[in-house]
């Protein structure tokens, strides 16, 4: 197989991208400022030039790309020196530099993502800019242009923060790993399983969507992502055995929108929550575990009670897959996983280190298919694949969380969290449950416009400290707002995995979300759940009472599901999901 020169240049620059972030872990201890900079000089080919179209999109992306190389280039090559000018500017030249790496983060995340994240990250720079005009408390005394321009960009501070940093050292290699499992026979290997377990019950072909889309959204991290991918095999599955298609695409949207929730990776989120919170990976894992099972168990439910009421089929026999193809495929799966965990749980090294073990142990099964032979044609495009496919998804979350840290940056400059999470403790009369109910409306609005972890990021930056005051833990206040972080991925009006769901159908979006929120109703109780019965989170130090607290709140979810979907009359609905609210929160009153 030939590959033109164009397809040769991407293949080593997205070759030398992974090779740069397995040496990371690998070589030991990079400076900040130089690790963090060649971070964003690697991604922003591929995030402004790689798949561009138009001759107009193409040459500015190229122009940005080569200004923007060149920039953080410098950044990392002069930081030794910019370490001991304590992030003021000294010259024109080096404010041009902090103008020119501001507007290409900034672009580069419009380009990747839209406008919304971008206008707030604008807002947010005028506001360090031009705050000092605004009178009353939201003002604020002003910051010299030089520092305010140093701190975010040749300081650790703005886009070289702490975020930047889950980016470059976490982040990259568990995309990379997913990368390179996707490109093998790892997601097949997932919906064999699914299908093994699931397709001989009731309703199977939605159960099968169900386990597939937790197994392959722990690993792609992304809600739309999942639709997409598993969402082209279970569909089709379910339309033919006669599922009613918003059924059909509201069980793909909620299932996917799961996997962002589900241990062992939760998307970019989990490493996030690790740098905020300073808990050990390990510790969110096993705290999330449990509310990530009972989101799936209210699915499961429901789809029991769709599954009665339309009196769905199973998957047939001869559709479900051999006994010998499950193992064979498991087996592309169970290998890299078990490696990354004994890493983590066995060897004791750190996660980033294990999921480069993993990456390595994947990345041999990628020698052979499914039927275990070696072509070499074959094993030449899944190597490309899983380079180019990594190469793309460190960029689209670097470009995310680069735009992120501008707004984190300036928050910290000018104070404007302090005085945001004052006003969420006024405006609650410093009361918790107030204080909840207002960070989970400004998660979902801000969650329409922005993707799941750079809405998780700015709205723990600004409520966190407002709920760990009125008496949440760090990791519960963090587990909540990373929670209602996803409710406009299947809460009208902007719900993309529905959307993506409904259009892969050809159903009524509308149909689809309202059937969507009924399933998903743990996305919208859990998190509360988990304020009312903290135990819940407690699997590691407390397994007897974690599991108590789960028990309680996965019977109140089940008798919710059952009175949304299962009852079809007014008086039994009330009754059903009022004895299920009552079985959750009532912990709060005895």
């Amino acid at each position: 197989m030939s590959l033109s020169p164009s397809r040769l240049l991407w293949l080593a620059l997205a070759a030398l991208l992974v090779a740069f972030h397995l040496g990371l872990v690998f070589s030991g201890l990079v400076p900040n400022l130089v690790a963090r900079p060649l971070h964003m000089a690697l991604i922003l080919p591929f995030a402004l030039v790689y798949g561009a179209e138009g001759r107009w999109r193409l040459g500015s992306g190229l122009v940005l790309a080569v200004i923007g190389v060149a920039a953080a280039l410098w950044v990392a090559v002069e930081s030794d020196r910019l370490i001991d000018q304590y992030g003021f500017l000294e010259s024109r030249f080096q404010t041009g530099v902090a103008i020119v790496l501001l507007v290409v983060v900034i672009e580069t995340a419009r380009r990747a993502i839209g406008w919304p994240l971008p206008l707030v990250a604008s807002a947010a720079l005028a506001y360090g800019l031009f705050g000092q005009h605004i009178p009353g408390e939201f003002g604020h005394a002003g910051t010299p242009l030089a520092s305010f321009l140093g701190t975010l960009t040749i300081a650790e501070g703005g886009i070289w923060g702490t975020l930047t940093g889950v980016s470059v050292n976490v982040v990259a290699i568990f995309v990379i790993f997913g990368a390179v499992l996707n490109a093998g026979e790892a997601g097949q290997g997932f919906m064999n399983v699914a299908s093994s377990a699931a397709g001989r019950l009731r309703g199977g072909a939605a159960k099968v969507s169900v386990l597939s889309s937790a197994l392959f959204g722990s690993i792609s991290g992304s809600a739309s992502a999942n639709v997409a991918s598993t969402g082209a095999i279970t569909l089709p599955a379910m339309t033919k055995l006669g599922y009613p298609k918003r059924l059909a695409a509201a069980v793909e949207a909620v299932a996917s929108s799961g996997g962002q929730i589900m241990p062992p990776l939760m998307g970019a989120g989990a490493f996030v929550m690790v740098e905020l919170t300073g808990v050990p990976y390990t510790q969110i894992m096993a705290a999330a575990a449990l509310p990530a099972v009972l989101y799936f168990l209210a699915v499961w439910v429901g789809i029991n009670a769709y599954a009665r009421r339309f009196d769905l089929k199973s998957v047939a026999e001869e559709d479900r897959p051999a006994r010998r193809d499950v193992i064979v495929t498991s087996l592309f799966f169970l290998f890299p996983f078990s490696v990354l965990l004994w890493g983590m749980f066995v060897s004791g090294v750190t996660p980033e280190y294990a999921a480069a073990l993993a990456i390595l142990a994947g990345a041999l099964l990628l020698l052979t298919d499914g039927s275990l032979r070696v072509r070499l044609p074959e094993i030449g495009a899944r190597l490309e694949t899983a380079l180019l496919t990594a190469a793309k998804q460190v960029a689209m979350i670097a470009a995310i969380i680069l735009c992120a840290s501008i707004v984190i940056g300036v928050l910290s400059i000018t104070g404007l969290g302090v005085k945001i999470t004052s006003l969420i403790l006024e405006g609650s009369g410093g009361l918790l449950w107030p204080s909840l109910l207002l960070t989970a409306v400004a998660c979902l609005v801000l969650g329409m416009e922005v993707p799941t972890t750079a809405a998780y990021v700015i709205c723990v930056s600004v409520a966190g400290p407002a709920l760990v005051e009125l008496g949440l833990e760090p990791l519960q206040a963090h587990l909540f707002v990373f929670w209602f972080a996803l409710l406009s991925t299947i809460t009208p009006p902007v719900c993309g995995a529905v959307f993506i769901a409904a259009g892969m159908i050809g159903e009524n979006w509308l149909k689809v979300a309202l059937t969507a929120m009924a399933l998903g109703v743990g996305l919208y109780v859990i998190p509360l759940g988990m304020v009312a019965n903290p135990g819940v989170l407690a699997l590691a130090d407390a397994p007897a009472l974690a599991l108590f607290a789960a028990a309680r709140i996965g019977l109140g979810l089940t008798l919710l599901s059952a009175g949304l979907i299962g009852a079809r009359k007014p008086l039994p609905t009330m009754g059903l999901c009022l004895s299920g609210l009552v079985v959750i929160f009532a912990g709060l009153w005895l």
